[in-house]
């Protein structure tokens, strides 16, 4: 059974910093692209930042200079540095996998709230 399990989310006054981890297990081929999305009260789900097994990573505008995504590919894992962290980051985030083949995989979601 495939499983994605997030960590590390909870409650950080503006300016202050958090990280995010997540693990996959259960996935017998190669993850293609682990990344993080996150969705806001009333907003949709949106991708924050996104690491490729070639080495690529991608951001949001409104993560890149402040978020740091980086993944262990031999371990299934991925995590991610925010810093600077404002109340317009509060949000669930969720940890995404997709293998090679194709197949996407979501984990439960964490909280993360950012206090002015």
């Amino acid at each position: 059974q495939v499983q994605l399990v997030e960590s590390g989310g909870g409650l950080v006054q503006t300016g202050g910093s958090l990280r995010l981890s997540c693990a996959a297990s259960g996935i017998s081929f190669k993850i293609h692209t682990m990344a993080w999305y996150r969705q806001a009260p009333g907003k949709q789900r949106e991708l924050v930042a996104q690491g490729t097994s070639g080495g690529s990573t991608d951001y949001a505008d409104s993560a890149k200079g402040r978020f740091t995504i980086s993944r262990d590919g031999a371990k299934n894992t991925v995590q991610l540095q925010m810093t600077n962290l404002k109340p317009e980051d509060t949000a669930v985030y969720y940890c995404y996998a997709r293998q090679e083949l194709g197949f996407a995989y979501w984990g439960q979601g964490t909280q993360v709230t950012v206090s002015s």
